[in-house]
């Protein structure tokens, strides 16, 4: 392991895959750690995207893309998307050879033509998505609570209490999850969330199809996605947001061009909506529910920094969401998980529900906190979980209410849990 390496959770999670199929792409957005956490395991690496041999590299592709396949194993492919023919070479090779643990590829952009990949790789390469760091990853949550210890032990007692306080709070909503930004100083942390928007705005949503955008054009469009996380904003509500706000151009094709492309290089990561079978035949609403994969894109877009979100209450909260989803996400995938949003036509609303591969689930409120918000979250979680059709599918693991700020982790004598984010684990 790498000097001063911090471990992630991904970390387990790509040694299992490896053990159990040929290949592994690691996916995910630029500097969330995907090549740093796959070096660990490799044992060779070719980097493609090295400005001295790229150039040499892209032409073996073409030629005989099986030559940089060769080097020990596991052998680490680094952003094999800008030679798409990699991922048939490896496809085959895993045919080949019928041995496990060959091949990591890691990439930050979904490429922009399949017209070079005949397989989808089913049964040969394995996908694990990487996102910024979770809390408890970044050392923040010390993990007194795990979310794995929720689904099987019910009615039990948690015990963790949290060292996150709004202040810093705030910080960590502007900072984000990215690891070079952990343990600098918070102006510097601060400003590598600008840094990582400017990127994305100036070249990386132009790259990554070869369309040319106008980046001030971009920046408008991502401040309005940012000013609709945590919703269910049509895509012709973002177009009026910006017709608002000073671009009288903009179309609806383009918007979804834009949507389009950062989900390619995955700076948007949209939550899917949950479909229980419930008692009675309300209509539920199956719109995606708008996020950035990290909560300082959001305020990056906005311009916002720690103490703009401490003077808006109402804004840290709705992004103090998004940096909950994220790390939700993070522990989910660890468990064989997923999250989803719930709301129906009455507009009952749950901001999070954790549905494991084994079909139990867990339904979560977020709320920023204070005794207030955190009834209107047990109140939402009471009518959702009389409203599910037990009969037909099992009780919910867990109910509990997310928050950003508060000392303790407890479970109320309604048997619902109240969980600082400071206290939460895989």
């Amino acid at each position: 392991m790498k000097k001063n390496y911090k471990p992630r959770i991904a970390d387990e999670m790509l040694q299992k895959m490896l053990r159990r199929i040929g290949a592994v792409l690691v996916q995910g957005p630029k500097w969330c750690g995907k090549t740093t956490t796959s070096e660990q395991v490799a044992k060779s690496v070719l980097y493609m995207a090295d400005p001295s041999k790229q150039k040499a590299y892209l032409q073996t592709a073409e030629v005989n893309t099986s030559m940089l396949l060769v080097g020990e194993t596991p052998r680490l492919i680094d952003e094999w998307q800008l030679a798409p023919k990699i991922w048939d070479a490896v496809r085959f090779e895993v045919d080949h050879r019928g041995e496990e643990g060959q091949f990591i590829l890691t990439g930050s952009a979904v490429p922009a033509s399949t017209d070079n990949i005949n397989h989808t790789g089913t049964g040969r390469i394995s996908r694990l998505t990487m996102r910024p760091m979770s809390l408890f990853e970044s050392g923040e949550s010390n993990g007194s609570v795990s979310l794995k210890w929720l689904f099987s032990q019910p009615e039990s007692q948690p015990s963790g209490m949290a060292n996150i306080d709004i202040n810093d709070l705030a910080f960590l909503i502007c900072r984000g999850g990215w690891p070079n930004s952990v343990g600098k100083q918070k102006d510097d942390a601060l400003a590598l969330a600008f840094d990582y928007f400017d990127a994305v705005t100036e070249s990386d949503i132009s790259r990554v199809d070869g369309v040319k955008r106008i980046p001030e054009k971009v920046r408008r469009f991502m401040r309005s996605y940012a000013r609709h996380q945590g919703t269910q904003t049509s895509v012709d509500v973002i177009k009026q947001d910006m017709l608002s706000n000073e671009d009288n151009t903009i179309s609806e094709n383009s918007i979804i061009n834009y949507i389009d492309a950062l989900k390619m290089i995955f700076v948007i990561e949209d939550m899917a909506a949950w479909n229980p079978n419930l008692r009675s035949k309300t209509a539920i609403r199956t719109s995606d529910t708008r996020y950035f994969v990290d909560p300082s894109i959001a305020t990056a877009a906005l311009g916002l920094g720690p103490s703009d979100l401490l003077n808006d209450l109402n804004t840290m909260g709705l992004l103090f969401e998004t940096l909950a989803v994220r790390d939700l996400r993070v522990y989910a995938d660890a468990l064989d998980g997923k999250v989803y949003h719930y709301r129906d036509k009455t507009g009952l609303e749950c901001d999070a529900v954790m549905h494991l591969r084994n079909g139990s689930y867990g339904l979560i409120e977020i709320k920023l906190g204070g005794d207030t918000l955190i009834a209107e979250g047990v109140e939402t979680l009471t009518d959702l979980s009389k409203k599910i059709d037990t009969t037909k599918m099992p009780v919910p693991s867990f109910l509990m209410v997310l928050t950003g700020i508060g000392d303790y982790a407890y479970r109320r004598n309604d048997g619902v849990y109240v969980v600082p984010i400071g206290c939460l684990r895989e």
